[in-house]
């Protein structure tokens, strides 16, 4: 790790998929993924939509169990990324 680099604080994983839980795209953003946080919601939102044309009642679900696995996943990647970088 280069002087100019602050370490990253760990990431806790079970948080980041409890808060996609709450709120799809929620786990992305405290991952530090603000963009694909926010399209999770956007996408969430329209399958929200789609619920009125019977297509979002199988998509919504399919979106919140990837968000919330998506947010676990990364958080765990970052921590791995991050312990490697303080390991000389």
């Amino acid at each position: 790790m280069s002087d100019n680099q602050i370490p990253q604080p760990l990431k806790n994983a079970g948080l980041a998929a409890v808060l996609s839980a709450l709120w799809c795209g929620l786990g992305q953003i405290y991952n530090g993924q603000i963009a694909k946080g926010i399209a999770f919601m956007v996408i969430q939102f329209i399958n929200a939509l789609l619920c009125f044309i019977i297509i979002g009642f199988i998509t919504y679900p399919i979106m919140w169990i990837w968000g919330m696995l998506d947010a676990y996943r990364q958080a765990e990647l970052l921590n791995q990324k991050n312990s490697s970088q303080t390991d000389f």
